[in-house]
């Protein structure tokens, strides 16, 4: 982790504290604004005070909207704005919050905003992005050719708009140069903590963890998706396919099976597949298997070897790979945290 050097401003005790701005714009997660700016404010200060040390403030956070009027969030919540863009001549920080609203309409309402994001990049401003927000720094064009994430449930449409992205569906927080993402609507936990190792070390960051109570380097949203594949294609073939695989998955299926179902080559199969759903048939159907155990392990008591046999494998060893592979962790540490 690249520690930053440059302060931006010193506190009352004199201590570096670095400029953080949070752009607000109409139909934003409150949570996404409010939430993260209690984590940067207090980082150096909540652990301290707990345990009786000197406080020392890391972070100086402002809300900033175009013209510096308040947000009206997607709750309906109004945030006063500290400042106006034109106000903030250099930031370290810039945090794009999570968009709440219909996307494309929030999109087309906030390109005034896009020059302010490219001017802070070109500075040398951090950019950070939270859940959806990522469709806005994309619209800047910043991302084009560099990793990035966004919430699951957005991945094909973010894909569509922004397909010079290389996108990661699959990651919590993807960091390319100066440029941050982090997926889910309340990931931006996650941001603050990975921003305050990046600026003030990770005994600091774990501090704060521990300080409010929150876990510290989750790494994937894969165990918190449930969509195997994209079904809004026009492929009838590859339809019917996919719906066969819904009720068949359990069972012992190759290349060969399917490409007979569908009445196809496998050659032809493998490149409609992929062309209409995005995936592979194989891949496609470990995510069908996959999102079965899952459910197996939220809801019943099942031994992860009996599942492992229902959803169509034989060695528990190879399956328990592949779901962490897929999920991020093993079954057994799955089933602790989603189990009803």
């Amino acid at each position: 982790m690249r520690l930053r050097t440059t302060p931006y401003s010193l506190s009352s005790t004199g201590v570096r504290m670095y400029h953080v701005t949070v752009l607000g714009f109409d139909s934003a997660f409150a949570s996404a604004i409010t939430g993260i700016s209690d984590l940067l404010s207090t980082a150096g200060v909540t652990w301290n005070y707990i345990h009786g040390e000197k406080m020392e403030q890391k972070f100086k956070v402002e809300v900033a909207t175009l013209d510096g009027t308040p947000v009206r969030c997607a709750n309906n919540i109004e945030i006063k704005a500290h400042k106006a863009l034109h106000e903030i001549k250099r930031t370290d920080v810039l945090l794009i919050p999570t968009i709440g609203g219909d996307i494309p309409q929030t999109l087309k309402h906030n390109q005034a905003l896009l020059p302010w994001i490219v001017q802070q990049h070109a500075l040398g401003a951090d950019i950070a992005s939270n859940c959806t927000g990522a469709f806005l720094l994309a619209e800047s064009g910043l991302l084009n050719n560099k990793k990035a994430t966004t919430h699951w449930g957005f991945i094909e449409d973010f894909q569509q708009r922004f397909p010079q992205v290389n996108l990661q569906p699959d990651q919590l927080i993807t960091a390319d140069g100066p440029l941050f993402c982090s997926g889910g609507g309340m990931a931006w936990f996650d941001m603050a903590l990975f921003l305050i190792e990046r600026y003030c070390g990770y005994d600091v960051a774990m501090a704060s963890s521990k300080a409010y109570v929150i876990d510290i380097g989750r790494g994937s949203q894969s165990a918190y998706s449930s969509i195997p594949g994209k079904r809004y294609h026009q492929d009838t073939s590859i339809l019917l396919l996919q719906e066969w695989l819904d009720n068949h998955y359990s069972e012992a299926i190759s290349i060969d099976l399917l490409a007979t179902l569908a009445s196809m080559t496998e050659r032809t199969l493998k490149r409609r597949f992929k062309q209409a759903t995005g995936d592979s048939p194989i891949n496609y159907l470990q995510r069908l298997r996959i999102e079965a155990a899952k459910k197996r392990l939220e809801s019943g008591r099942d031994s992860v070897e009996s599942i492992t046999h229902n959803v169509g494998y034989e060695d528990v060893s190879s399956f328990t790979r592949l779901f962490k592979k897929h999920t991020g962790q093993s079954p057994s540490l799955y089933r602790a945290r989603f189990s009803r």
